[in-house]
């Protein structure tokens, strides 16, 4: 079964992408590795990356594009991408869809015990960030990420260990042909 897992930065989406694929033994695809990897080839820290992604749609399209035809391959993958439930769902590719989020404070913390620093300047970047991603997204994509509707499942991971977050997208899939 193919499923995405899309949420903002610090809601647990690659750690639970990991445990899920794992559980299901399947391939899994983490978006927010490529976005990282083409930052780290300008040379560029994640916000300045953002802002050129801002100013040129080529490096998120090759992203949800190469996420797209990877799905179309295979049927057992798990996705993580802010947009891959929505890139899937336009493209009539069956998934079961998950969102993931968490309090802004509380996923600060997370992107701080990963990859360390100060909580508030952590904020401060991670609600830039987000910004920059909605307003690409809704002028490229036609895409409000508020929407929710694409979804199958919305977990909140504020008080959750990964596994248990595993468990519920488990039992949520229950049922599900993919």
């Amino acid at each position: 079964m193919r499923v995405t897992i899309s949420g903002p930065p610090g809601s647990g989406k690659t750690t639970v992408c990991k445990l899920l694929a794992e559980r299901l033994g399947s391939d899994y695809i983490i978006s927010g590795s490529v976005f990282r990897s083409m930052a780290q080839r300008l040379d560029l820290s994640l916000a300045e990356f953002g802002q050129l992604a801002r100013r040129d749609p080529k490096y998120d399209q090759m992203i949800d594009e190469d996420m797209v035809r990877q799905a179309m391959e295979r049927e057992d993958v798990v996705l993580e991408g802010r947009l891959a439930a929505y890139n899937l769902a336009r493209r009539g590719i069956p998934a079961f869809k998950v969102y993931l989020d968490a309090p802004p404070r509380v996923r600060a913390v997370r992107i701080v015990e990963r990859e360390h620093g100060d909580v508030e300047r952590a904020l401060e970047e991670m609600l830039e960030r987000e910004e920059c991603e909605a307003e690409r997204y809704r002028s490229w994509y036609g895409i409000d990420l508020k929407d929710m509707s694409v979804y199958d499942l919305v977990v909140d991971t504020s008080d959750l260990l990964p596994e248990e977050v595993v468990d519920l997208i488990v039992c949520g899939m229950g049922g599900r042909d993919g």
